[in-house]
């Protein structure tokens, strides 16, 4: 069992920065699959970022804003987050997908809120 931990988010102007934090209860493996969701008012969850041992990925409404990374120190992904736009207030996510097991696990979510 992993238990993941997201902290970071707030009350942001639009245009600001903010970085969000995962932490796992144990070691990342090395072909352990992390991302980051989102889920607005009214609206589907979004898949916002991915990272793998060898590569990131960005949903369209994200790529140039957001960077994904994984500190296998520490046990923590992070989601940096420039730019902010009202349209990125969400519940934000982090998931982790285990291949050694097959199970996915979810945290319980941080709030960004973007507005003036």
């Amino acid at each position: 069992q992993v238990q993941l931990v997201e902290s970071g988010g707030g009350l942001v102007q639009p245009g600001g920065f903010l970085r969000l934090s995962c932490a796992a209860s144990g070691s990342f493996f090395s072909n352990d699959v992390s991302k980051w969701y989102r889920q607005g008012p009214g609206k589907q969850r979004e898949l916002v970022a991915t990272i793998t041992d060898g590569s990131t990925t960005y949903g369209d409404s994200v790529r140039g804003r957001f960077t994904i990374s994984r500190d296998y120190e520490n046990d923590v992904v992070y989601l940096e987050m420039n730019n902010l736009k009202p349209e990125d207030t969400a519940v934000y996510y982090c998931n982790l997908y285990r291949e050694d097991d097959g199970m996915d696990y979810w945290g319980k979510g941080t709030l960004v809120t973007v507005s003036s």
